[in-house]
């Protein structure tokens, strides 16, 4: 994979009514998002609901991303918290030939730079040959990088770490490493963002705003007028007002009724909720009609 940058959506898991993990339609509904625009996407990063996707799902998926037209733009998200565990599906992911993934450390336990630092050297320790994109998000994990530990990891593995989702924000205005890919994980941060040098973003509603994101992003390396950002952030900002996976799911199940599987404890939007974001999504001009869904 050449330098990662631009549009990327953390994709959606679609499951069967049993709540099991629909392979086929997972990697359609990334497919779309693509065909949509996106650069590419990640699977099973919070959005794809990683914590509670089991590790023999995520297996079977992986085994078969290799027949998909675009599988030269997808990203590996783990979504783990065993060490063990992160480190089996990075092999499994290589001998398919996913070299790229996103780790977040550990959720649940407290701890400080120098352990994440262990964490991720005893990851490359193992796999020596991959790239790691770092997922802050202290609001899932309970933990925030800070600038001194992204220095010291890219310091240690500068071919190996190659890049961060920016997701607690604190980073994304700061941070400015050589050959060192800074993703915001918010389209209201992707201008502001790329002003500063960052490449992109990686985020959630991209599912359904990536044709919007990418007129931004284009625009901007372009050089030519932003017609778009203002409306792409007026949607970003309506559906913060929600658990963003209950949102995107209620939306996408409007044209397509097997995004109402969500795993427990998620689940989709009250009625009311839902029929106040379509009402402000058609305030807004934004288009259900064209999304793409599996």
């Amino acid at each position: 994979m050449e330098e990662i940058k631009g549009i990327y959506a953390a994709t959606l898991s679609v499951l069967d009514k049993n709540l099991a993990l629909d392979i086929k339609n997972t990697i359609k509904q990334a497919e779309n998002v693509i065909d949509m625009g996106c650069h590419g996407v990640v699977f099973f990063g919070s959005t794809g609901q990683s914590q509670l996707v089991s590790l023999s799902e995520k297996i079977q998926l992986i085994n078969h991303l290799p027949n998909s037209k675009h599988k030269d733009k997808f990203i590996i998200g783990t979504g783990l918290n065993s060490l063990g565990d992160t480190i089996n599906i990075i092999k499994i992911s290589k001998t398919m030939n996913f070299e790229t993934f996103l780790i977040m450390p550990p959720a649940y336990y407290k701890y400080g730079d120098e352990d994440v630092i262990n964490f991720y050297s005893k990851i490359i320790d193992e796999i020596n040959n991959c790239k790691i994109i770092l997922y802050n998000f202290e609001k899932l994990s309970g933990y925030k990088f800070s600038e001194s530990c992204v220095e010291k990891l890219v310091s240690k593995f500068p071919n190996q770490i190659i890049g961060i989702k920016d997701s607690t924000y604190n980073l994304y205005e700061k941070i400015n490493i050589k050959n060192f890919s800074i993703f915001p994980g918010s389209e209201s941060k992707l201008l502001t963002g790329l002003k500063l040098g960052c490449k992109g973003i990686i985020t959630a509603t991209t599912n359904v705003t990536g044709s919007l994101a990418r007129e931004v992003y284009d625009n901007f390396i372009n050089n030519l007028p932003q017609t778009s950002n203002q409306k792409l952030c007026n949607v970003r900002s309506l559906f913060e007002k929600y658990n963003l996976i209950s949102g995107l799911h209620t939306l996408m199940s409007q044209k397509n009724p097997i995004f109402e599987n969500l795993l427990p404890p998620l689940k989709l939007l009250s009625k009311k909720e839902k029929q106040e974001l379509l009402n402000n999504l058609k305030k807004l001009d934004f288009n259900l009609e064209t999304l793409k869904v599996a």
